[in-house]
């Protein structure tokens, strides 16, 4: 399966309808908001995240907080399984491990998740993330994760 396709046991959505439905989750989400995130693109298999520069994202030397940064990764990952996810069902994350490549200060981090395979029973995802500032553009994050779909609860 790549990751434009969606599970057999479900109609793909319109392009307006799978934004509305992550959206709907990630307003739910206290710590993105919190962390100023911003949702800026679904597509099946594919979600996009910014998060600005502030002082609630970074560590004691000024630069993006590892933790922030991985915070940011798992959730655009973890929406891009969710565009794959069966209608009526969440996901959570099992597992993620993520290489930390550069610290930046200042500009805002993109983090684009990406459906690798899904399956009925777990999905896997990459996420890429990168600091924009300048005009320069430059990866300091990369990780794999791995999804269940859960029951929707709310």
């Amino acid at each position: 399966m790549t990751s434009a396709q969606t599970p057999a046991s479900s109609a793909p959505m319109a392009p307006d309808e799978l934004f509305r439905r992550v959206e709907a989750s990630f307003l739910r989400q206290g710590m993105m908001q919190q962390l100023g995130v911003r949702l800026l693109r679904v597509e099946p298999g594919l979600c996009e995240l910014a998060m600005p520069y502030s002082d609630r994202v970074t560590q004691q030397q000024g630069g993006f907080h590892g933790g922030a940064m991985g915070a940011l990764a798992d959730i655009a990952g973890g929406y891009a399984a969710l565009t794959m996810a069966p209608e009526g069902m969440e996901v959570t994350t099992v597992e993620y491990k993520i290489n930390f490549l550069a610290s930046f200060q200042g500009g805002e981090l993109r983090a684009v998740g990406r459906v690798l395979k899904a399956g009925k029973r777990i999905i896997v995802t990459t996420a890429e993330v990168v600091h924009h500032a300048a005009g320069k553009i430059s990866t300091c994050a990369l990780m794999q994760q791995t999804l269940v779909p859960v029951a929707k609860t709310y």
